[in-house]
This record gives structure tokens, sequence and C-alpha cells, in this order.
């Protein structure tokens, strides 16, 4: 995949009219490539050696000639070993196999392994992380040079679109937003789970050490955009954005539960009073009103309101549902299995296809599995009330197709062309649901 190929993610679809306001696309590109990264294989010594220092394992060959390392490593690409220095023993230096050539770096320990600035708990992780540097940086040198020309930050987290909206709506009646300065220093964060810069909206991509935080306002950005920020922030709004707009299994894992309660709350509520709705999940809600959810859930969490006292319309919380899953850095069908559960909508035996998209839904991370067969099991209920609400599981799928999956690149004709698939999976998967999950 060359850079150039990925020239449709160079913007995002915001206007300057806050009522025209569009979340942010995050672009999809340097993640897929952290993803196709060659993984590490360690090549180990067939014998014990005594040299060998108690924080190396067997990869540590003692004190062999580089040819001979090249020669142990040549045609396994992400292949590694640990050797002494001839020219300075004592000292260690790490052998890597990437782009077809053998790399030698010295290796140090201070009670972690690195080469750099980064430090690590394990060779391993340290070897992982450099494979995933050099694959990016080889693959979209030209790309990431590029990518703080279109930043995205003034349309992120309401900071400007929406700042005088949302300030009156969060502060309650506080006319002006508490500003602090942005501390822009060098300190790199290690963020758990895949991030997105919020300056350019490109994948953070590494092990550790991916970018920065601001430690007033919360903003995640790469080191290289956090130069480009300008030295102000509203704390107030930006940790805002800690419920939509971040990745599922970040999510569960930070609030130990196996799905977001944006889906949980959400689907107990239309189940209580929205069932028999006529349209139910294809007619729109006020738009403002589900921006109200969505501030209520980054806001609130688990507390939000959202009862009928609230808000009386269900479409606004059907609607809240939707834009949640639609907002998702990563779609519930992952980007990496878009093409399997597409391809396996494509088999023309019945049976075959079921078990193609079964096998898929396998292979799914497990809080975007449970998050879908929760939703596809109240999607088979809302289609028990089909009289009433005319939603059957062919309409579902038109409508929550390309909502749960779409295509690695944000490619407008590719989308178009599968519109046809993504239905039929959900549908299916409605249909299905006792039986393929």
């Amino acid at each position: 995949m060359a850079a150039s190929s990925n020239s449709s993610l160079s913007g995002s679809s915001v206007s300057s009219d806050p009522e025209d306001y569009q979340p942010p696309i995050w672009k999809s590109y340097l993640y897929q490539l952290q993803q196709e990264a060659p993984r590490p294989k360690r090549i180990t010594c067939p014998q014990e050696m005594e040299s060998r220092p108690k924080y190396y394992g067997r990869e540590f060959h003692g004190m062999i000639p580089r040819e001979y390392a090249d020669e142990l490593l040549a045609g396994a690409e992400g292949a590694y070993l640990i050797r002494e220095s001839q020219r300075q023993p004592g000292t260690h230096t790490l052998a890597l196999r990437f782009g077809h050539q053998t790399l030698n770096y010295r290796l140090f320990y201070d009670g972690k392994h690195f080469v750099g600035e980064k430090r690590f708990e394990s060779v391993h992780d340290l070897v992982t992380d450099a494979l995933i540097t050099l694959y990016i940086e080889t693959k979209a040198a030209e790309y990431i040079a590029k990518m703080t020309t279109n930043p995205i930050y003034e349309h992120l987290g309401y900071t400007s679109l929406l700042k005088d909206k949302m300030v009156h709506r969060l502060s309650r009646g506080r006319t002006e937003p508490r500003r602090v300065t942005f501390q822009k220093d060098d300190r790199v964060h290690t963020f758990r789970g895949p991030h997105w810069c919020e300056y350019c909206a490109n994948f953070m991509w590494g092990l550790i050490a991916q970018g920065v935080r601001c430690s007033d306002c919360g903003l995640n950005v790469h080191k290289q955009c956090s130069k480009l920020v300008p030295s102000d922030c509203q704390p107030d709004l930006r940790r805002i954005k800690k419920v939509f707009s971040c990745d599922l299994t970040t999510l569960v894992k930070a609030h130990n539960t196996t799905r977001p309660m944006v889906v949980d709350m959400c689907i107990q509520e239309i189940e209580l009073r929205g069932m028999k709705s006529e349209g139910l999940y294809r007619v729109s809600g006020f738009s403002e009103h589900i921006e109200d959810v969505r501030l209520a859930f980054d806001r609130d969490g688990e507390k939000a309101d959202i009862s009928a006292s609230a808000y009386a319309d269900i479409n606004i919380i059907a609607g809240a549902l939707k834009l949640y899953l639609r907002d998702l850095p990563i779609p519930v069908i992952t980007f990496d299995l878009y093409s399997k559960f597409i391809q396996a909508a494509k088999i023309p035996n019945a049976e075959s296809r079921l078990e193609a998209i079964h096998e898929s839904l396998l292979q799914l991370p497990p809080a975007h599995y449970e998050t879908l067969r929760y939703l596809m099991a109240h999607l088979k209920r809302v289609t028990l009330f089909e009289k009433d609400n005319l939603m059957n599981s062919e309409n579902l799928g038109i409508v929550f197709g390309p909502t749960l999956m779409q295509p690695p690149e944000l490619n407008a004709l590719t989308t178009l062309n599968d519109m046809r698939q993504q239905k039929l999976v959900v549908q299916l998967m409605i249909e299905h649901e006792d039986v393929l999950f």
C-alpha cells in the first residue's frame, strides 16, 4: 500500500457552521500499517551460553561475527538476536532483520532495555516497537511529513465550532470557560490501546511512548504535532471526550465492563418504551438533542439521564446509539476483518455463508464481539414488533450496515459497491443471532 493511495483521508468533513458540525474522521491508514508490520521472530542459540547476562534469554548468541549473525537472520523478516561485540567485549548488539538487510543497534540495559529514548520491559517489546516504527516510516514517510498540514484540532471535542452553545449547557450559566496554558513539554506518554492524534486525526503508532498528553486538558497528540497546537486549552470542554470517539477496547477496560455503558443504557431505554415506535432507528431524532445526549454521557457517564422525562422522543436515544457506534475510531466490525465479512456475504451457498460469518465473528476482539452480540440480540427483538415499528431485519441491515462496518480506506466507491454486502451481513446476524453468537 503506497502512501499516495490514502489521499482520500487527507481531510475531515467539517464545516465552519456550528449547525453543520460533523464528527472528525479518524484516519485509519497508519493503524493499518501497524497491523501489517512484521512480527518479531527470536532466533535462539542452540547451546547454553555461560557468558549470557541474566536479563537476556536464548536470543543471546555470545561473541559471534557480524557475518555469522547475518547468516542466522537471513530470509526471515523480523528475525532478531543479541550478540556480544567482538570489538568492544562486554557491550551488546541487537541484530534485526528488516527490509532484506540486517540492522545492528547498540543495546543497553539499566533495569529496562533500550537502544534510544524509549525503554522497554523486554527485548521482545523493543523489537516489536522497532519493527512497527521502521515499517511505518518506510511505507509512509511522505504521508507522515504531510499529516500536520490539514489539522482537525479546531473541530475536535466542541472546542471551537460549538464552544458558545456548549459552554452554557455544561457550566449551568457560566459565561466564560476556564482557560489554562497548554504545557508543551517533551515528556512522552504511553497510551493503553489504540489512540488517535487529536490534532491531525492520524493513528499514534508504536507500543509505548506514542505521543504526548496535555496535563491540563488531556489533549492527546503526536510529539511533532504538539509543537503546532495553540498554547491554550479549555479543560472543562476537552475532558468531555472520554466516552464517544474512544476506542471500544480501551473504554471497556477503563470502566471494567464487557460493553460500553452507552450501548447498555440506550438499548435498555429503547426496550423500555420504544419497541413499537414506527421507523425505529430509521427515523432521525432532532440532531441538537442527540448532541445533548452525547454530552450527557461524556460528562456524567452512567449517571446520564436519558429517561422519557429528559428526552420524550425515543428517536433521540436511538440516534445517540447510532452516533456512538458510527464515531468509534475502529468500527465494531474492525478494519482488518472488514474484507472477510464482505467476502463471506458474497458466498452463494447459504450454509457456507453463515459459517464464514461465524468464523469471522470469532476473530473480533472481545469487546467488539460482546458489543455486537448484545446489539444483534436487541435488534432481533426489535423485529418481533415489525407490525408496529415496520422495521424488519433487512431494514435494520440497511441502517446499521455502514454504521457497524467501514472499509479501511475511506473510499466512496468502495463504500457504494459494498453497501449490499454490508446490509446482508447485518441482516443475517439479526436473523441468525441465536446460531452465530
